[in-house]
């Protein structure tokens, strides 16, 4: 797929703030049709990236295009065909939540939306009669995601969409996305939840700095991570120590642990089976091995605010 083709196509995007650079270069492809993650942890740029996509920032340069337009210039134009969906969502308090969703949809029309919003409503467990006040975070964030999930439109795009949520209206919201991915829908889904990307998204762009790192399907992604084997054998481990692609070792009590690169691994098999192997289990790589080494020690695992 070209950049043409593209729901959202972002090319050596830069925004600077003063002296301080929040992006420094950026490329980014939101395929249409597909669910795309956006990752990285906090001050990486990704609600900048965001902000700029809404036409809520003005880019410092470089090339960007959300539904073949211009952000900055059409922004108006661009949001009757997207709905966004912010990691904090900030309701007027004085209105319910029934009232707080029909100012967010509004223009939205027609006995299809009217269903599908009162659908929605009783999936996520809002109680629409309560005011704004009341609401505790993740029901803020329900009402924000009933008004986006409620309209059709071409493109959602979701900043830490699931901040506040339980687990069980996290998987509500897993099958919401799942539900606009099987209607050819398309999605921007920024997260640091790589659970929830693994199971939602068709190609992932990792951001660090400012910058892409690593963007592409998970399978693509995946070879560029190490496998982890588990065996239980007695054989002494040496013939695996001069394997190439053989990393971090370990062998304790008639077990052995250790990485290996995805290309290697065919060359391992076989020297495991000399050596009497009696149990066997290969962990290929998740989002969150990959994530780990962009990112090392600079990771929060806790932190929950979107960047």
């Amino acid at each position: 797929m070209t950049s043409d083709d593209a729901a959202v196509s972002v090319r050596d995007l830069t925004k600077t703030f003063g002296s301080a650079r929040a992006l420094d270069g950026l490329d980014l492809t939101v395929p249409s049709g597909q669910v795309t993650g956006f990752l990285g942890p906090n001050g990486a740029g990704k609600s900048t990236t965001i902000r700029i996509l809404l036409g809520l920032l003005r880019a410092s340069s470089g090339e960007v295009s959300v539904l073949g337009r211009d952000p900055w210039r059409e922004a108006v134009t661009i949001h009757h065909r997207l709905a966004y969906v912010p990691g904090d969502t900030n309701l007027w308090p004085g209105l319910t939540g029934g009232e707080a969703i029909d100012v967010l949809t509004r223009g939205e029309t027609g006995e299809r939306h009217r269903r599908r919003r009162e659908e929605l409503i009783e999936r996520f467990e809002l109680e629409p009669t309560k005011r704004a006040r009341t609401y505790s975070k993740g029901n803020r964030q329900k009402v924000a995601l009933v008004a986006a999930l409620s309209r059709d439109v071409d493109l959602y795009i979701m900043d830490e969409p699931t901040s506040g949520l339980d687990p069980l209206m996290e998987a509500i919201f897993t099958d919401e996305v799942a539900r606009l991915r099987a209607d050819g829908r398309t999605v921007l889904l920024s997260s640091h939840i790589l659970a929830e990307v693994e199971k939602l998204c068709d190609t992932v762009t990792i951001i660090r700095a400012g910058q892409a790192v690593e963007s592409g399907t998970l399978d693509e992604l995946r070879h560029l991570t190490r496998s982890t084997v588990s065996a239980t054998t007695d054989a002494d481990p040496a013939p695996l120590t001069r394997l190439e692609g053989v990393h971090d070792l370990v062998a304790e009590r008639g077990r052995l642990r250790f990485d290996i690169d995805d290309r290697a691994l065919h060359d391992v098999l076989p020297v495991l089976t000399t050596m009497g192997v009696t149990g066997l289990t290969v962990t290929p790589p998740s989002l969150e091995d990959l994530f780990l080494r962009h990112y090392g020690d600079e990771l929060d695992p806790v932190a929950e605010e979107a960047s």
